[in-house]
């Protein structure tokens, strides 16, 4: 008589995988955190970070868009694992490890979400309030990513429109490191890296003058990663 084999994977040792989403919007020079009200138990009514557990048909990343579909309408945006949190105590409902993804909005898609049925807002980053469980963690580690990433990644063209002005950008920039830049020096460096395309078009709605738009050419600082390039504003 044959006796069925033990499981591998003893079912007491069971833990529950999350997604959670830092999501950053820029609107009218400021940074800002995009925040839900929490709608499941533990703590629900309480401001938390959007998330989910995972589903057993899909991958962390696909969990990732899925949420970030679900709960905003967006997709095609800026989207890349950032941590993973994974303290026993972290969650009193249940061995919950989280993997937190975080997303940069471009301000001119700040009011195009689709959060009906969910209690929602943005809000500056000098006024985060209480998150649910360890959701300030998550968001401060966010928040220094960001200003690493900025310094020697374009990560700040993802916040603006495809086209801009250098006042435009640098206002970005001044928002990530929450201080004022020179600007001529920014203007200088950023020239400097060959990966701006003037256009022919000006902004006029600052000054009679009006500044020059330009794009960002991401083929071309596609092209230079291959050889080693390294960004640095």
């Amino acid at each position: 008589m044959s006796l069925s084999p033990k499981p591998f994977y003893p079912e007491e040792n069971k833990i529950l995988h999350a997604v959670d989403c830092v999501i950053f919007g820029y609107n009218e020079g400021e940074l800002k955190l995009l925040i839900f009200k929490r709608e499941v138990d533990p703590l629900a009514g309480q401001w938390s970070l959007i998330g989910s557990i995972v589903q057993k048909n899909e991958n962390l990343d696909d969990a990732a868009h899925r949420i970030l579909k679900e709960l905003t309408g967006l997709k095609h945006v800026f989207l890349e694992q950032l941590s993973t949190f994974g303290e026993v105590s972290r969650d009193s409902g249940a061995r919950v490890v989280s993997t937190v993804y975080w997303s940069l909005i471009q301000s001119s898609r700040n009011q195009d979400f689709s959060i009906e049925n969910h209690e929602a807002k943005w809000v500056p980053f000098d006024q985060v309030p209480d998150l649910v469980l360890d959701h300030n963690q998550m968001v401060e580690t966010a928040i220094t990513k960001l200003r690493d990433f900025a310094r020697y990644r374009p990560i700040g063209f993802e916040l603006l429109p495809e086209k801009f002005t250098l006042p435009q950008l640098l206002k970005v920039y001044e928002a990530i490191y929450q201080r004022s830049i020179d600007d001529r020096n920014f203007r200088k460096k950023i020239l400097a890296t060959g990966l701006l395309i003037k256009l022919d078009s000006k902004d006029k709605t600052t000054s009679k003058k009006g500044a020059f738009f330009y794009k960002f050419d991401s083929e071309k600082y596609q092209h230079l990663l291959k050889s080693g390039y390294w960004f640095e504003v």
